[in-house]
């Protein structure tokens, strides 16, 4: 009798265990299929409107800790304790999607890690959004990449990079000719072969960090965010095709600002002992 006890009892874990497991990627991620939202403003599935689409989407307009915000000077506390950002990229065999609203690449089996206050997390995907849904002192700009990655335990850490018109960025410029096929052809995914992230350049060490939400639904909370200070740059026929490419028939992807709510935005600036 206490045997089956105990078989009953570790079958009852494993299946609570099971289920949360399940749950994770529902709440947790973005949405792969975006047809169900838009961004233009005022219409039935608008921005100001994603929190009513499902209630697992309720987080998009009752949520205090949301993504993007304007990273404003006057908010930020300069720092220097959170020390260089840790990437340890690899290439790795990625696929091109069409998500409804964005263009997204996938690493099929990660594309390496970041470290972020001693815990790994996993390159899953980045994809656009134009323009900017970061400002900065209230501006906008062109062009935002989203870095998306994920711990073992479940967490994501997401990193941004803004893009302004300018020279053309040498990472979209590989990524040229794929994004013109699936504009050329309509196509909904590509496989483009080995994509190495750390192409995507930085070019300074100064970030911003702070707590958030992904910027489409299920607009989940407590995102760690890191947007690098400096902006860089991309050809405006770059900032078009990326857009062509996803066929909405939408100027923009890019979510409005939100309510900064108190919450703490801090910048890392190196020491001079820390740049040597």
């Amino acid at each position: 009798m206490e045997k089956l006890m105990r078989q009953i009892m570790f079958c009852g874990f494993f299946t609570i265990l099971l289920l949360l497991l399940a749950s994770c990627p529902a709440t947790c991620q973005e949405v792969e299929d975006e047809s169900e939202f838009s961004y233009v403003p005022g219409s039935d599935n608008g921005p100001e409107r994603w929190g009513e689409i499902h209630p697992e989407w309720s987080m998009c307009n009752n949520g205090t800790m949301q993504s993007p915000i304007d990273l404003l000077n006057e908010r930020v506390e300069i720092v220097s304790h959170l020390g260089r950002l840790k990437r340890d990229y690899k290439p790795s065999n990625a696929t091109l999607i069409n998500r409804g609203h964005d263009m997204m690449l996938r690493w099929e089996n990660g594309g390496g890690h970041i470290y972020i206050n001693g815990t790994q997390y996993t390159l899953n995907q980045c994809h656009w959004h134009s323009p900017s849904e970061h400002t900065i002192n209230g501006r906008s700009y062109d062009l935002e990449v989203h870095l998306v990655h994920q711990s073992a335990n479940g967490r994501t850490a997401v990193f941004g990079i803004m893009y302004k018109i300018g020279r053309p960025d040498s990472f979209l410029s590989m990524m040229g000719k794929d994004l013109k096929a699936l504009a050329d052809i309509r196509g909904v995914e590509r496989v483009v072969g080995t994509i190495d992230p750390r192409q995507l350049k930085l070019g300074s060490r100064k970030y911003y960090r702070y707590i958030g939400s992904l910027t489409t639904p299920p607009c989940t909370q407590n995102i760690a965010w890191t947007m690098l200070r400096k902006v860089r740059t991309a050809s405006r026929e770059q900032v078009k095709l990326i857009r062509q490419a996803v066929h909405d028939d939408s100027e923009t992807n890019a979510r409005p600002v939100q309510p900064i709510n108190e919450r703490s935005v801090k910048l890392y600036r190196p020491t001079n002992r820390q740049e040597n």
